[in-house]
């Protein structure tokens, strides 16, 4: 093994750095395979706190692909920090709105609307309806966060595992983020590869849908009979008799505060929408201003403050108990944002080592059709590094060449070419990905669990979308 500077990697946050040695893409699928398998055995076997496990696991796997001594504390460091930048804030804030609709009794309001609405069999058909809405503009973790009081409070008064209503709602936001624009990844993906935007945002609706429903509903239903998960009470319980927050708000009140971030969100992700299909500039003053307001930490924390005015001072709660109210919201998810933060860390040393990119690069060698291609190796790519969107925009620039310059693709052939990569690029989401310790933590799953429901049904999902994206490509080039 050469000792050697031979290539250029770079930290989470872009620096670049030469690795200490040279390993071929088999031996980095080793390291990654056993990463993983040494994670989950520090986890499962041993018992470890997942926070723990993921930084020795991170540490080990940074001295093994040949990053130098003096980069391993920063690469570390800025995949840790790189995705609380991300996460903390709006989980933090999160749960202090989703904590004041719970305690105030707004959860119960809105639940009994619903189940009034749709009866009791249709809760979580009502529950991804509206997680369908509000995935649109609004992000997979925020949107989650927002929602959970809601699935709390469906599943404590109509009993069953969490899994029959959360599962459902958590996909639904899942497939929204990952093929419909105006959410950053298909966006970045059309881009790279010239598609129309707008037709991409059609037919990641008639892709997102179609799974959701095989996906989110009917294998949500098969986990949620399998698998009896309790209603964690991570966001408090309404029912506690000291709880004196309590006020029994109206409707119209829990319905404004949980579409004001729906809406604020939506001047940010739809002005960059409009940006990329040339409507606006987004050097003007005023689409600025707006986009900043619908920043999701931003439109979060203008949520929750007038949710303490509205379900705390307005309802004549002393300030020292609204105060009290939020503050509590906090302690419970700590654990979850190290965790997610610590997922972040080890996905950043995965993709420092190059161990995605090596991998993409030797399956993009065998010359298999573009829209197969595209979906394996934005996969792979997934599965050993944990972003979906590095997965994508990884995927996108590698096929780029062959769909920019082919002059035989039509616009919805190249539509389905973007709607295949994000398929793969949400493929089987597991321990080296973020967002599957926000599932596991806010569903008080343990990872074995969260691997047989929440991995397995995210690859479902990249399995239901390609194959969807593969017979609109075949339609469309047969026409």
């Amino acid at each position: 093994m050469s000792q050697i500077m031979f290539r250029t990697a770079t930290t989470p946050n872009g620096a670049e750095f030469d690795l200490l040695w040279t390993l071929p893409p088999a031996a980095l699928l080793v390291i990654a395979g056993a990463a993983i398998a040494l994670l989950l055995v520090l986890i499962m076997q041993f018992r470890i706190h997942a926070f723990l496990a993921l930084i020795i696991v991170s540490l080990l796997t940074a001295i093994a692909s040949g990053i130098p001594v003096g980069m391993i504390v920063t690469v570390l460091t800025q995949g840790f920090g790189g995705t609380l930048a991300s996460v903390a804030l709006l989980v933090g804030l999160g749960a202090m709105l989703g904590r004041m609709l719970e305690l105030s009794g707004g959860a119960q309001v809105l639940t009994d609307a619903l189940i009034r609405r749709f009866g009791e069999k249709r809760a979580p058909l009502a529950l991804s309806f509206a997680s369908l809405m509000m995935g649109f503009p609004i992000f997979f973790d925020a949107g989650l966060v927002v929602m959970l009081p809601i699935i709390f409070t469906v599943a404590r008064r109509l009993g069953g595992s969490l899994l029959l209503y959360a599962f459902p709602a958590a996909t639904a936001f899942s497939v929204m983020h990952i093929f419909v624009p105006p959410h950053p990844g298909p966006v970045a993906a059309s881009g790279l590869l010239g598609a129309n935007p707008g037709l991409v945002l059609l037919l990641g609706l008639v892709v997102a849908l179609p799974t959701w429903y095989v996906v989110g509903y009917h294998f949500g239903r098969f986990v949620g009979r399998r698998y009896d998960i309790a209603v964690p009470e991570i966001l408090g319980n309404a029912d506690a008799a000291d709880n004196e927050f309590a006020s029994a708000p109206k409707l119209r009140t829990i319905v404004f505060l949980l579409v004001l971030p729906l809406v604020l969100i939506f001047l940010n992700t739809g002005l960059n929408f409009a940006a990329t299909a040339g409507w606006v500039s987004l050097d003007e003053v005023w689409v600025q201003a707006l986009r900043l307001l619908g920043e999701t930490p931003v439109a979060l924390l203008i949520t929750v403050v007038l949710g303490m005015a509205l379900l705390g001072w307005g309802a004549r709660k002393e300030r020292t108990l609204v105060e009290t109210v939020v503050d509590g919201a906090l302690g419970p998810v700590c654990s979850i944002i190290l965790i997610t933060g610590a997922g972040g860390m080890f996905g950043g040393v995965l993709r420092s080592s190059g161990i995605g990119t090596a991998l993409a690069d030797s399956l993009d060698a065998i010359g298999l059709p573009v829209i197969v291609a595209g979906f394996l190796i934005a996969a792979i790519v997934r599965i050993a590094q944990g972003s979906a969107t590095v997965a994508l925009t990884t995927s996108a620039a590698l096929v780029q060449p062959i769909v920019l310059d082919s002059t035989s693709f039509n616009p919805i052939e190249v539509a389905a070419i973007v709607l295949s990569l994000a398929a793969g690029s949400v493929f089987a989401g597991h321990v080296n990905d973020s967002g599957f310790w926000l599932v596991s933590k806010f569903f008080g799953m343990d990872t074995k669990t969260t691997l047989k429901t929440w991995t397995v049904g995210q690859a479902l999902v990249g399995i239901c979308g390609f194959i969807i994206s593969s017979a609109i490509f075949l339609v469309a080039g047969a026409i």
